[in-house]
Parts: C-alpha cells; structure tokens; sequence
C-alpha cells in the first residue's frame, strides 16, 4: 500500500493531518521525536480513526536515522513535512536552534524523497514569510519582505530550499503559507495542548479559563485596529488538516514533476485579540 511519511505526526496540525489523511484512504507513519510534542496524540488518532499509527521517534537533522525510515518504507510516495520549530519569541532567543533544527531536517527529507522516490512532498510554511507586507490582505503573489524573526527567516529558507529541489530532481512540491490555526477535532480526542506555556492564544485563553494559568497578558492596545488589539487569520485545524489532503491529493493526480507551487491557507478575515477572547467568554 502507498504509504504517506507525516513528519511531526504527534503535534497539533500533524496528528489532525494524520487523521484526515486515514479517512481519505491513505496509509500514514509518523516521525517525530517528542521535543514538543507527547505521543498521546497517537492514542487519539487511534481513537477516531480505529488504527494505530506507527511513529518513529527519530530526529530528523540525523541524516542516518532519517535514511532508514525510508529503507524501512519502500512504499513512502509523498512527504508531509511538519517537524520544525515554530515559536517566534524562542527563535530570536536562539536562532541557531531554530535554523540547525528548520533547515537541516529539510535537507534531510528532500535528499531522501529525491533518493527513494518519494516525489510528493508539501512542505509546511508560514505566513511569516510575508514579513511586513505593504499591502493587506496578502495573496501568493504578494512580494515577500524580511522576515521579522530567524523563525520565519527558517521558513523563507525551507521554501527556497524546497523549490531549488524540486526543479533539480523530479519531485512535485507545494508550499502551503498558513496563517493562525486553533481548534480541536470535534472528538476532542487531539487538540491543541503544548509543552510547557502555550505560544498561541486560544490554549492561552483556555488555560487561563480553567486556572492552569494564572493571568493572560494581551501584548498590545494601540495597534491601527478595530480595538487596539492585534488582528489575525484564524483558520479551523481541520480545515488546515484537509488542506494538506487536497495538496497531496492534487500532486498525485496531476503526476507532475519539478514543480513547485504555492497556496495560502486562511479565511481572509480578521479576527482582533479582544475579539477572540470576548467570544470565548460569552
């Protein structure tokens, strides 16, 4: 059976993918080694879905243990790559990490996918990549600025990397740009719950709401918006999730090689901070 490598399977947008990728027919491995992530999200896939998804707990900036996923895998036709560091604040407290880890795992899979045929690969990009645009809302072609963080500067990167690969070796590359996603499955069997205090504001607004956390600080009230309070593009996890199907599902059909295209993934509506913690209130 054809098989998908979804790499950090047991993170948030990971392991919703998995989910929608089972139900859409395909047979899913993970690999993901735990730095942020548990792997009690394999016993929610497993939940939902009925299967239990192998995961390897391997780093992929280890260029050995990568291979042997694939040596392991013969029938791995397209990559999924999630598996990178992802929170804007750390990244400029450590840049280093955030490029060694970003980018040499990228290599890595890009080196395997080209080697074992795996020609499918949907690479996990950010709308960070936009930097600070001149114009909103954004669209594909919306020239891209300097990043504002060594995160997105990984990111900026990881889409050059992916591009200049695809048009060297015959692989078929998408590069999916998302902007904020929150959410759950409906199950409530995954969801968003991350090590240590959460870098995004609806577990920062729910864990507040409980008592696991104490105070919730919103950072900004003079911003050039509605009420002071930061806009962002909240976009479901699972729509995210099927997102990544359609991509795959797409690459598959139109066979094509060295390509590399490019989507957004948003609902084009802004959504303030204040807003966002409102409704959860009522």
């Amino acid at each position: 059976m054809q098989t998908i490598l979804v790499t950090g399977g047991c993170g948030f947008i990971g392991a919703h993918t998995i989910v929608d990728l089972i139900e859409n027919g395909f047979n899913v491995i993970s690999a993901d080694n735990l730095s942020r992530a548990t792997d009690k999200s394999l016993d929610g896939i497993e939940k939902i879905t009925g299967k239990r998804i192998k995961n390897y707990n391997v780093d992929l900036t280890d260029k050995v243990a990568t291979e042997n996923i694939f040596k392991e895998n013969p029938s791995i036709i397209g990559v999924i790559h999630f598996a990178a560091y992802k929170a804007v604040g750390e990244s400029v407290e450590k840049p280093l990490d955030y490029y060694e880890n970003n980018l040499f795992s990228l290599v890595h899979l890009l080196n395997m996918a080209a080697k074992y045929n795996a020609k499918h690969f949907i690479f996990s990009s950010s709308c960070t990549v936009y930097g600070n645009p001149e114009m909103i809302p954004v669209t594909e072609e919306t020239p891209l600025q300097t990043a504002a963080s060594p995160y997105g500067a990984s990111k900026q990167m990881g889409e050059t990397i992916v591009r200049d690969t695809a048009f060297t070796y015959p692989l078929s590359t998408i590069l999916l740009r998302y902007f904020n996603p929150v959410g759950a499955h409906p199950s409530t069997a995954i969801g968003e719950l991350p090590i240590g205090r959460p870098q995004n504001l609806v577990p920062a607004i729910t864990q507040t709401a409980i008592g696991k956390l104490p105070t919730m600080q919103v950072y900004g009230d003079d911003y050039d918006t509605r009420d002071g309070s930061c806009i962002r593009d909240y976009i479901h996890v699972c729509d995210i999730a099927h997102a990544h199907t359609l991509a795959l599902q797409y690459s598959i059909k139109n066979n094509a090689e060295k390509t590399c295209e490019v989507f957004n993934l948003g609902t084009g509506n802004g959504i303030t901070v204040l807003e966002a913690i409102n409704a959860f209130e009522k």
